[in-house]
């Protein structure tokens, strides 16, 4: 049909990637044995992209809260909250969430996506502008999109860039809603925050922050980088989602600014959604829960993050600026990225394969997200997997080619020096090389 012609060019990446092996967006997965494996093709597969940072999708105690609200309240809510109503769990959750940041007020979304969707699109209006960081996520360019604000880009992770941009519209009238996220998740680095605060401060602009990637990971208490940064007073609003170490589905606002509850009227994506099933704000609700507590769950998550990129790092392969549970290798090679990513799940492990346009720089990244569930024998054949096909593809060096080429020139050297010395004639010197 012609109607699909527009996606000739997307449609011939993905004969492409089918072409030379399995599709990321056609895989199957067979049976789901725990947080950390799977059973995909027959075979049993480890699983090191699924954004589980704390391991909780199979928590006993959240499967059974879940299970109590599925019977007593059914399946769904059939309809947004504005039309059919709130369940006790929705406003339990958001007070729970509320509690839990230590701020007044949060909004419960349907997922992650939502939440951005909705807070950046109905915060930022039309004489209103939006600024955000290059390497922003695809929910807060929709956002974007939604919102009637003009939008400024920023270099990525740039408190500089930052400040000449909002020293340009110092006196345009408007809101400036700077929007930002603690960990990016392509390459796993994090936001210079306190920098961007005080940006922020300069210039009396508000500050939106996404730790969709940092809630349950960051903090002593597992508030994200916020907390870790000790600037949690400085922040207006704060997006997040249920969809990563909560183990579930879900998303949330949360503000100190006085009068958020009128979003809940301006923003189509609550008004216009259906909310949350019972059952999914039961296990949310329990997985928050133990978040404060997961101590030993945060510590194990960094043990094994450091041990990936260690590996990987030692192994000679590009990665990400710093160690965090997202531990990306980045390549300039499509075709060695594909045929990477392939030969891992062949050899079985899963990861992520990310491609341009949603890469940043244009990179070819095999990304990996780690588990507090991941025991450190998974991370070590992990290491081993990419690291013996990475020098098959010729992706990082062979330490015997390596050897090789340093023996040949300590034999040079040799050779030089017996030619140098008369008092070793050249058959000596050969045997001693």
């Amino acid at each position: 049909m012609a109607i699909f012609d527009k996606f000739k060019a997307l449609n011939d990446v993905h004969e492409q990637l089918k072409s030379v092996g399995q599709s990321p967006s056609s895989l199957l997965f067979d049976e789901i044995i725990s947080p950390t494996e799977a059973v995909l093709n027959g075979r049993r597969t480890i699983l090191l992209g699924t954004n589980n940072y704390l391991g909780l999708t199979f928590d006993d105690a959240s499967i059974e809260k879940g299970i109590e609200a599925l019977r007593g309240q059914g399946t769904g809510t059939t309809g947004s909250r504005i039309a059919n109503g709130s369940y006790d769990g929705h406003k339990e959750l958001e007070r729970e969430l509320a509690e839990f940041y230590g701020m007044k007020d949060a909004i419960l979304y349907s997922t992650g996506y939502m939440a951005n969707l909705g807070a950046i699109g109905t915060l930022a209006g039309r004489d209103d502008y939006l600024l955000i960081d290059a390497d922003s996520h695809a929910s807060i360019h929709d956002a974007c999109k939604l919102s009637d604000a003009q939008v400024i880009r920023f270099r990525h992770n740039d408190p500089v860039n930052l400040a000449k941009k909002l020293e340009r519209l110092a006196d345009k009238p408007g809101e400036k809603l700077i929007v930002i996220e603690s960990i990016y998740s392509m390459l796993g680095d994090t936001s210079p925050l306190k920098e961007m605060i005080a940006v922020k401060n300069k210039y009396g602009a508000s500050l939106l922050i996404d730790e969709a990637h940092s809630l349950g990971v960051m903090g002593a208490n597992g508030r994200g980088l916020c907390e870790l940064a000790g600037v949690e007073d400085e922040i207006e609003f704060v997006t997040g989602t249920f969809s990563k170490s909560i183990g579930t589905i879900g998303g949330f606002l949360i503000s100190n600014v006085p009068g958020l509850d009128i979003v809940r009227l301006a923003s189509r994506p609550y008004m216009f959604t259906a909310s949350l099933p019972p059952s999914v704000v039961a296990t949310a609700r329990q997985a928050l829960s133990r978040v404060p507590g997961a101590t030993e769950l945060r510590t194990k998550l960094w043990d094994n993050a450091t041990q990936l990129y260690a590996g990987l790092k030692n192994a000679g392969f590009d990665l990400g600026p710093q160690v965090s549970p997202i531990v990306a290798i980045r390549m300039q090679n499509p075709q060695k990225a594909v045929a990477l990513w392939n030969g891992l799940l062949e050899a079985g492990l899963y990861t992520n394969l990310a491609l341009p346009p949603a890469t940043p720089s244009g990179w070819f990244l095999l990304r990996s997200s780690i588990s507090a569930a991941h025991s450190s024998q998974q991370i070590a054949l992990a290491v081993e997997l990419c690291t013996r096909i990475g020098r098959e593809l010729g992706l990082i060096p062979c330490p015997l080619t390596q050897g090789a080429s340093v023996e040949m020139m300590n034999v040079g050297t040799r050779r030089k020096e017996a030619s140098e010395d008369t008092s070793i004639d050249k058959d000596e010197a050969m045997a001693q090389a």
